[in-house]
């Protein structure tokens, strides 16, 4: 039944390692065995201490995400939803996002990155299909996606 020290000093460990969201909190308390009063005290004071802040969680994980290519706008929305931010705080954090990072560029920087060596001009169907459904998976759009590889490509036309 919980750790013998209490649910706070477990919530600071865990917190000491990287920032969560406090749907996040909440169930690796449970998941070690804290009551709800324990872990909701615990909640309510790592969120007094400012330890725990979904707005700052939720706008540090969507900025990591799009740096490193993981999502960009629907995936993102999606990927906090499930770490249990609040849709209001997504949708603050995703307009923000807009406003400091371009689909297109973005989506460039991945391709570059992700796919440099791809030739659409050798690769079979199969092969392009693969590249643009990893894209899509990530939030970008299918329009955006099939300019980007028609332009960084060269080969107009002649992707599908």
């Amino acid at each position: 039944m919980g750790d013998k020290a209490g649910a706070l000093p477990v919530a600071l460990r865990i917190l000491a390692r990287r920032d969560h969201s406090e749907a996040e909190l909440r169930r690796k308390l449970q998941e070690r065995g804290f009551g709800c009063g324990e872990t909701e005290a615990a909640v309510t004071r790592m969120k007094g201490l400012g330890y725990l802040d979904d707005s700052r969680f939720a706008r540090q994980w969507a900025e990591s995400a799009v740096r490193n290519g993981r999502g960009f706008g629907p995936r993102i929305r999606l990927e906090l939803l499930r770490r249990g931010v609040a849709e209001t705080i997504i949708s603050e954090v995703l307009v923000s996002l807009t406003g400091d990072y371009q689909e297109r560029q973005v989506l460039e920087s991945v391709v570059a990155r992700k796919f440099g060596s791809f030739d659409c001009r050798k690769a079979d169907d199969r092969e392009k299909r693969r590249i643009v459904s990893y894209l899509q998976r990530r939030g970008f759009s299918l329009s955006l996606i099939l300019d980007v590889l028609h332009e960084q490509q060269g080969c107009r036309g002649n992707l599908f």
